[in-house]
């Protein structure tokens, strides 16, 4: 069954990516081979047409997995040459530059390759060298792990806080008008079990798994569950640091209890157990991205995915050294560097691959309801 309403959405010339998407769905719309392997067939098989907004939909359903490229009878070399993760990954490109706020930024996201990230990193250690300096600091002094010392907490909690909420404020525009192209394809609106069900499926990344558990398909044919593993340190390893950023914060503003933090406190175990799993984490990702087939993504967009990888790996790996020489002479260097490279994160969260978690969980909420809706019509 189509559930689009056609006479409402009009009309687009597709770029050349999306029409690559459009005909190689058509294929595997004919086929159906891979229907259970992941969320994007059962999507598709509910369309005999594919417009912009139905693309860009299941592009973001995507995750690259390459369980797909292996399966099919049609992938290169053969003359139709069907390569579904790839040509997924050049669409994603696309619409988080086509909804990307301002506009005008949305070419960054070629360009936060390591090398952006490593010079914005770099500029960013110099300043706040210049500016503890400035303040007539002892870098290399003794500060008992006082970490104010260096910079005052309320000047850190506000150009910090300001940036960071700034850039989410960009992002989460962007993905609005995702959501609402989205709703053009898949009508109705979010009710509690499409919140859980997607909630879920994110928080487990369930479709890492082939659609089958037993895992993705890397170099060759042999299923493994490693890049799922990898993510999930990774996005746990995040979810914990942010965790912890929040309990220091209810601690200092709350209960009235200022840094630094003992070892066994809660503040400091989370952020330890979370920077951990960013160095495991990213670590096997870059090197799962060094090895991968080309074929199983898209090449233009390996720049943006190890800068986010490498920047991750140093806000984990200066946030560690922070924490054991805190009490040392280095400590004003340690936090100098930890400083840049999370600043470094907040600038590039709207214009970096740290968007694609936002866009794919809003893809998987409208997969929800589509197929809650699919199964409400056929019964």
């Amino acid at each position: 069954m189509n559930i689009q309403a056609k006479n409402l959405i009009p009309i687009v010339q597709l770029t050349d990516s999306e029409e690559q998407v459009k005909q190689a769905l058509q294929i595997c719309n004919a086929c159906r081979y891979c229907e259970t392997f992941c969320a994007v067939f059962p999507a598709m098989t509910k369309r005999l047409e594919f417009n912009e907004a139905d693309i860009h939909y299941l592009a973001n359903l995507c995750h690259n997995c390459g369980a797909c490229l292996h399966a099919c009878q049609y992938a290169p070399p053969h003359e139709f040459g069907v390569n579904i993760p790839q040509a997924m990954a050049q669409v994603r490109l696309e619409t988080y530059q086509k909804f990307a706020v301002p506009l005008s930024f949305g070419k960054l996201y070629q360009k936060a390759g390591i090398t952006l990230v490593s010079a914005l990193t770099i500029t960013l250690i110099l300043f706040m060298l210049a500016a503890s300096l400035m303040r007539g600091n002892q870098l290399f002094g003794l500060h008992q792990g006082n970490f104010y010392a260096i910079f005052p907490h309320n000047f850190l909690a506000v150009l910090f806080g300001s940036v960071f909420v700034i850039a989410f404020i960009l992002l989460g525009l962007g993905v609005r008008k995702f959501w609402n192209q989205t709703s053009e394809v898949v009508l109705g609106g979010v009710e509690q079990p499409d919140i859980l069900q997607a909630t879920k499926n994110v928080l487990t990344l369930k479709y890492l798994d082939g659609g089958h558990g037993k895992g993705c398909n890397e170099q060759d044919d042999r299923y493994t569950l490693i890049r799922r593993r990898f993510h999930h340190f990774t996005m746990y390893g995040f979810l914990l640091c942010f965790l912890a950023t929040i309990v220091a914060t209810a601690y200092h503003y709350l209960l009235g209890i200022h840094a630094p933090y003992p070892v066994s406190s809660a503040p400091v175990i989370l952020g330890t157990l979370g920077g951990l799993g960013l160095i495991i984490g990213p670590s096997g990702l870059l090197y799962l991205n060094i090895k991968r087939d080309p074929l199983h993504g898209d090449a233009k967009q390996k720049p943006m995915d190890r800068g986010f990888i490498f920047l991750l790996l140093m806000i984990s790996a200066t946030g560690l050294g922070l924490l054991a020489f805190r009490d040392s002479a280095w400590m004003a260097v340690w936090l100098i560097a930890h400083l840049a490279t999370v600043m470094s994160f907040f600038l590039t969260i709207p214009f970096g691959k740290f968007a694609h978690g936002f866009y794919r969980s809003a893809a998987l909420l409208k997969f929800a309801v589509e197929e809650r809706r699919s199964k409400k019509t056929k019964s």
